[in-house]
């Protein structure tokens, strides 16, 4: 059984997926707009999924993958300059956060990320995990997207600081985790804390049939 809570640098598009392991792919540091970046990232995680020996996707099945869905590209959806502050609310900040195949594993609520969305203040805890940095945040989040267009169990997102230690929120890297594609991996679930009461139109999407395919319908 593979254990899994992959990481995408949620900076500058550099696929690299893990319960730990990183797969990344180097860009040139040249100016582009943001658009041409994540589509170009896109693009590069469409080639490491199709052709990579570390691919989530089923060797079978790769020579059918033709892409991920995404939504489009929607730069009000990145939220800049965020601090993490502390973790006040009721659950213990060191906890098991139950897994995809059934198991636990541990994990702390490292903080709080505050934003506004839809005309509302809105916030998601971020975690950590064991053997990590204690500097890298893991954000699960679910949304009204859950169970409909994206993973029921929700999505992803990897943080890294900025240099001013502050972090951004960027939803257009919102990724699924590798349990969609093959049950082997064993991938955190998301808490319910964690659950956005608006549609986040950003990010990787199912398949447009509804189903939990990685190729484009």
């Amino acid at each position: 059984m593979t254990t899994e809570h992959e990481h995408l640098a949620a900076a500058e598009p550099q696929p690299n997926a893990d319960e730990h392991e990183h797969h990344h792919h180097d860009h040139e540091h040249v100016p582009v707009e943001y658009k041409d970046a994540v589509e170009g990232f896109r693009l590069d995680k469409d080639e490491f999924f199709k052709t990579m020996p570390g691919s989530p996707i089923p060797e079978a099945e790769r020579a059918a993958f033709t892409g991920l869905p995404y939504f489009p590209v929607d730069e009000a959806l990145v939220f800049e300059g965020l601090p993490l502050e502390p973790y006040t609310g009721d659950e213990p900040s060191n906890f098991q956060i139950p897994t995809s195949d059934g198991k636990l594993r541990p994990a702390h609520r490292a903080g709080v990320l505050r934003f506004e969305l839809g005309g509302a203040p809105r916030q998601l805890t971020a975690y950590t995990f064991d053997g990590g940095d204690g500097e890298s945040l893991f954000v699960p989040f679910l949304d009204q997207t859950s169970g409909k267009e994206t993973y029921g169990a929700g999505r992803y997102l990897d943080l890294e600081p900025e240099p001013d230690g502050t972090y951004s929120l960027d939803f257009n890297l919102a990724y699924h985790p590798s349990c969609v594609y093959d049950p082997k991996f064993s991938c955190p679930l998301t808490p319910a804390e964690n659950r956005l009461p608006v549609r986040i139109e950003a990010g990787e999407r199912l398949a447009p049939d509804g189903g939990e395919s990685a190729a484009e319908a």
